[in-house]
């Protein structure tokens, strides 16, 4: 049986959260006073009003939370966070209409990136600072935000750190749950306000870097300017930010131990290998074609070509160049990118490079089996053997993960004429990245995309999220049977 009650407690709970950071968004309102604070207040108001009411109208509930209970409120809190997310942009007239300010929303708490807006300077402070910290929230998850505090309320959280992070090997810290939440935000916000101060001593406006290291660490790519970084050209800026892309796609668990100087342990983990060196790749090879073709400096090239593939590969979405004006090859490589995704544990998106390391490593260990059919040979990971279980786990998500996406390119072809911007919207709300390819692109947005469009391609921003089996499992009716 599915605990109703708890369920809604929880979610009642997690309203108020939602509440309390409107009202930070409010204090930033009244500190610039454009004319949005009261809509930002009584989106508060509204939101901590429903979250106290369910609250406490819930309090007898049976304590045990179930796995299914896990799954269902991992899903219905992104739902609920975005259908409340939007009263600041709808009060205020920020966003008119349901439709595109719950697109923007979604993509903010999913920390997708990708937006309806075409004039994002002309937004009141409040409702960008309100805007930068949905992706924040939506980083390390607000579930994980949760579990820290659950314990408090009786409620056990492993179940919903289990739905939360559905990769192959969620890693925990500590042995208690609560601890390890707490680990995960504290070293979140450690290098959050490190990047916002480096910033500012950089020559960035305070607000602008504190929005910018919100969707920085939370690998979401909302920026407070139009043209994103590209609107700053201080080379200094762009390294800090290219930096701290590649932290926040890194397991946190390793951000744990370097901090604590276990740089052995780091450098040991075979994932982090292959994610620094899918990024040394195939930025070489773009600042290869950029010096050859385009003429770029060293440096420039180098910039470009890190800035881009940093962006994408982590599922951030920040564009300092329009690569889509750059050679076919290039945007091709860009776009497989976007299936690549950061670490497991990270805040990135996509596939995780984890699942592709398997994948490969399944695939060619496959080859060397069918030539010797008598030999037992395991797939290898961080020394030790990958179970079945594991093996099958990946296999069954890439599957799915393609056939999502070539359902979701042909569903949106119907009302998107152009080929490459079907194919840009559908693999960056899936993979979390941002921008895409055609109208949808890096200096595009989705505001043309149809209603239809915008709210499919925002179940698909969840779905990837949760990484589809914590959403999908909802839709088996073997899950709702007793």
């Amino acid at each position: 049986m599915i605990n109703k009650r708890l369920i809604i407690h929880i979610l009642g709970f997690l309203l108020m959260v939602e509440a309390g950071f409107m009202l930070l968004s409010f204090l930033i309102s009244l500190l610039y006073r454009e004319g949005d604070q009261w809509a930002i207040l009584v989106s508060a108001i509204i939101t901590a009003a429903v979250g106290i009411i369910t609250f406490f109208l819930t309090r007898k509930f049976k304590q045990k939370m179930g796995k299914r209970d896990g799954y269902v409120v991992v899903s219905l809190v992104w739902v609920v966070f975005s259908f409340f997310g939007t009263l600041p942009y709808l009060l205020s007239g920020a966003i008119p209409g349901l439709t595109n300010a719950f697109f923007e929303t979604m993509s903010g708490f999913t920390t997708t990136g990708s937006s309806i807006l075409n004039d994002i300077e002309a937004l009141p402070h409040g409702i960008l600072f309100w805007r930068s910290i949905t992706q924040w929230m939506g980083g390390m998850g607000i579930i994980v935000l949760s579990l820290a505090i659950l314990p408090v309320l009786g409620i056990g959280g492993m179940q919903l750190y289990a739905a939360e992070v559905p990769g192959p090997v969620p890693d925990k810290l500590r042995p208690r749950i609560k601890e390890t939440a707490k680990r995960l935000w504290g070293i979140y916000i450690i290098f959050t306000l490190a990047e916002a101060l480096l910033l500012i001593f950089g020559g960035m406006k305070p607000f602008d870097a504190v929005c910018h290291s919100f969707t920085t660490m939370a690998t979401g790519g909302y920026s407070t300017k139009q043209a994103s970084i590209a609107y700053w050209s201080s080379p200094y800026i762009q390294y800090v930010i290219i930096l701290f892309m590649i932290i926040a796609g890194t397991n946190f668990s390793l951000s744990y131990y370097a901090m604590h100087r276990q740089f052995r342990k780091v450098w040991k983990n075979e994932e982090f290998r292959w994610y620094i060196g899918f990024i040394l790749l195939f930025s070489i090879v773009v600042m290869v074609f950029l010096m050859i073709i385009h003429g770029q400096r060293f440096e420039v090239s180098l910039r470009n070509g890190l800035f881009q593939v940093v962006s994408v590969m982590t599922t951030t979405g920040y564009v300092t160049s329009d690569y889509l004006s750059w050679e076919p090859f290039l945007a091709i490589i860009l776009f497989g990118l976007m299936f690549f995704g950061g670490s497991a544990g990270s805040t990135g998106g996509s596939v995780k490079i984890m699942r592709i390391v398997l994948l490969l490593k399944n695939s060619y260990y496959e080859l060397k089996r069918l030539i010797h059919p008598n030999a037992v040979i395991p797939v290898r990971y961080n020394g030790h053997n990958v179970s079945p279980r594991i093996l099958s786990n990946v296999l069954a998500f890439a599957v799915f993960y393609i056939l999502i996406f070539s359902i979701g390119v042909i569903l949106i072809s119907v009302t998107e004429p152009s080929v490459d911007s079907a194919f840009g919207a559908v693999a960056t709300t899936l993979g979390n990245v941002g921008p895409g390819l055609g109208s949808v692109g890096p200096m595009g947005n989705f505001y043309h995309i149809s209603g239809f469009g915008k709210w499919f391609l925002s179940f698909l921003m969840m779905l990837g999220r949760l990484e589809l089996f914590t959403v999908l499992i909802l839709f088996s009716p073997t899950f709702w049977k007793k």
